[in-house]
């Protein structure tokens, strides 16, 4: 085993690696600090997840390809299923290590508010605290199969909550599949959570399942495990890859405990084909339970409930959450890179900086622990002095370069006073990305005009891009549905920017 040097130093300039956070099978992650970070920014601390591929001995390039494929299929997952209630990826890099080991990294938000097992243990939900946290996973868990994403390993351990425990985010999408595979079976996940589909005892080629395809209703069982463990902080060990059948006597008395019992023993089934389908129907089952905790007086019949409309579960956005995911990875193996495990002068991936730390931080004194860690630079055995020739070269292109920047200055300015005075009309970036959320109900037509078939519903609240416009006419593509998605609607078309009665049917958000 050969854990990466990283302890006491700065990864890619800004990054000063504080503690270890933990160790799988082949990475490591650790919280850092980001010294390019505002002050106030919650992105000040982040967390490092390192692929390690040396970190075991049995390494062949096989294996390792395998590996980078892996991580870098995580960080696609992530960007693809990018949502306020889903860990969000800040950036990557590869990088070598105080002793030249390469390796590979995503930058992801930390969050510090602990897993929701931990608040469980501490007893310190509530049934109102746990809908709520419910309600905010089945956002994130829709959003993610609507974009054909599927965890699979929900579980306590993977639902972390921000530092002021009301937002919390689903984590850990490196076993996650993109769309509906019937590939062979691998287990993955936690016994207790995972279902029956992910165990090759059930659903290998001697298995006892009908059916063994992989679909979204494999995250809703685990889900349900979750949610019996938030509301009743009891293990659901007795119900590994069975049904629950029964709840704890601690709240067997309640008056919503037989609906959550329905519900749960629903999303349970052995037979994915008989448990809920999609999120947003276990959702509104479950979040009928809200109802029930109402004194019997005040309470809404059961049935008037049942024919509302669909209850779409709601985000909950905290601060610094953005929909703009960092630039897409790419990872080398070292074949690919041309990189081997020892310093060579063509090695590419920059070194890691050790921190000068004197004596220890511990030892310094509160005022002096506040001053920024100065980096030492690793020096490279093989750097030499620059040639005259390079120097000049490098004067040549600095004159060069500042030319440049004052004659781009003086156009800027020169336009910037033009358009203020009306004579140069204000442009555009054509390649600059819009977006909008729909204030109500939009038609989605086949052509700009009002005249045009209907090919689709844009319902309200739902965000989309905006591809292009003609005359108050705007050409979108819908990211995400306000609520469910009704037949067999296109998702790309034209819309009206005003409505009938004139008011407006988008709010251009950037």
């Amino acid at each position: 085993m050969k854990e990466l040097a990283l302890n006491n130093s700065r990864l890619d300039g800004r990054y000063d690696i504080q503690s270890t956070l933990g160790q799988g099978s082949y990475a490591e992650i650790f919280v850092a600090r980001d010294t390019q970070a505002a002050p106030d920014s919650p992105h000040r601390l982040v967390v490092i997840k390192a692929l390690n591929v040396f970190l075991q001995n049995d390494l062949d390039s096989d294996l390792e390809h395998t590996l980078v494929e892996n991580f870098q299929n995580e960080a696609i997952a992530l960007d693809r299923v990018r949502h306020p209630n889903i860990i969000s990826r800040l950036g990557h890099g590869t990088a070598r290590d105080l002793r030249n080991t390469i390796f590979h990294y995503i930058v992801l938000e930390y969050l510090p508010g602990g897993d929701l097992a931990k608040a469980c243990r501490e007893k310190s939900l509530t049934l109102e605290k746990s809908l709520f946290y419910l309600e905010q996973i089945c956002a994130g868990l829709g959003h993610a199969h609507r974009n054909n994403v599927i965890h699979r390993d929900i579980k306590p351990q993977n639902l972390l909550l921000t530092e002021d425990r009301k937002t919390v985010k689903i984590a850990d999408f490196g076993v996650a599949k993109f769309s509906q595979i019937d590939s062979p079976v691998t287990r993955v996940g936690t016994n207790m959570f995972a279902p029956p589909e992910h165990n090759p005892m059930f659903a290998g080629g001697t298995g006892t399942l009908a059916f063994t395809k992989l679909t979204p209703a494999a995250d809703i069982y685990s889900l349900a495990k979750s949610a019996y463990v938030l509301i009743t902080c009891e293990s659901p060990r007795a119900f590994a890859n069975q049904p629950i059948t029964e709840l704890p006597f601690s709240i067997y008395q309640k008056p919503w405990a037989d609906h959550l019992l329905r519900v749960l023993q629903k999303a349970t089934q052995m037979d994915s084909r008989e448990r809920y389908q999609n999120v947003f129907d276990f959702w509104q089952d479950l979040s009928i339970i809200k109802n029930l905790t109402q004194p019997e007086e005040s309470r809404e019949a059961v049935t008037e409930i049942l024919s509302r409309p669909p209850i779409v579960p709601q985000a909950h956005v905290s601060r610094g959450y953005t929909p703009l995911a960092p630039q897409r990875p790419r990872f080398n193996t070292s074949r690919e890179m041309n990189l081997k495990n020892t310093f060579s002068p063509t090695d590419k991936a920059p070194l890691v900086v050790r921190l000068d730390s004197g004596n220890g931080r511990q030892n310094l004194s509160p005022a002096q622990n506040n001053i920024e860690k100065k980096p030492v630079v690793v020096k490279e055995v093989f750097s030499q002095e620059k040639s005259p020739r390079k120097k000049s070269f490098l004067n040549r292109f600095a004159v060069f370069a500042i030319f440049i920047g004052l004659f781009a200055g003086i156009l800027y300015g020169t336009h910037n006073y033009l358009r203020g005075r009306g004579i140069l009309p204000e442009i555009r970036n054509p390649f600059a990305q819009r977006e909008a959320i729909a204030l109500t109900d939009i038609n989605l037509r086949a052509e700009p005009s009002a005249g045009k078939k209907i090919i689709g519903r844009v319902p309200k609240n739902s965000r989309v891009r905006i591809l292009s416009d003609n005359d108050n006419w705007y050409e979108v593509a819908i990211i995400e549905y306000g609520q469910p998605k009704e037949k067999d609607w296109e998702e790309r078309g034209w819309v009206s920017g005003k409505s009938q009665s004139g008011d407006e049917t988008l709010k251009i958000l950037r």
